[in-house]
């Protein structure tokens, strides 16, 4: 099993592409893509506003919020969401218009998409007992910082670290932690 730790310190800043706010990207795969060839990508970002999402054609995005109030999600085609702290990710095409209403001023959001057809992903808290199933690679982000114990082994994780683990023990989850965020990606 490889595992690497992505210190927040690392993680890169740009702009969004509808360059209305800037994003981290906590991981991305293959390593150096942008925004318009990444096979999967992991990102945090700030939004400050109620505003369109950026439209990314023939990709799938789960979007969860990590600090905040919260925001009501309309996406084209489906009844409103509403998305805070306490409730469960949300997955959508993220190639149909989006516009997000913040529900009590700025958010923190985490945002999980992988190139349709491809690639298909789940993101959770890591206190959900559900299993992993067999994915190709586990990323673990800390909220705050953790001790994250997995495949017998305890990563000292701070505050937006991450670890990403791949090969076929991606499936090994770590203990359950109320900090910690889970993100699964497989090859389709």
């Amino acid at each position: 099993m490889s595992m690497t730790h992505l210190p927040a310190a690392n993680h890169r800043r740009m702009p969004w592409k509808n360059g209305r706010g800037e994003t981290t990207e906590i991981a991305v795969y293959p390593q150096g893509a942008g925004l318009h060839d990444f096979g999967w990508r992991l990102s945090m970002a700030g939004v400050t506003e109620h505003g369109a999402f950026s439209i990314f054609p023939g990709i799938d995005r789960t979007l969860a919020v990590l600090d905040g109030a919260g925001i009501e999600l309309e996406v084209q085609g489906q009844a409103p969401h509403r998305l805070t702290l306490g409730t469960e990710p949300l997955a959508f095409a993220a190639d149909v218009p989006a516009v997000a209403h913040l529900l009590g001023g700025p958010i923190s959001d985490l945002n999980l998409m992988t190139r349709r057809g491809s690639y298909v992903h789940q993101l959770r808290h890591a206190t959900d007992p559900a299993p992993l199933g067999r994915p190709d690679w586990l990323l673990v982000l800390a909220t705050a910082p953790a001790t994250v114990r997995i495949a017998g082994q305890e990563v000292a994780l701070g505050q937006f670290d991450a670890l990403l683990c791949d090969g076929a023990e991606a499936a090994s989850p770590p203990a359950p932690a109320p900090d910690l965020w889970l993100a699964t990606i497989s090859r389709a």
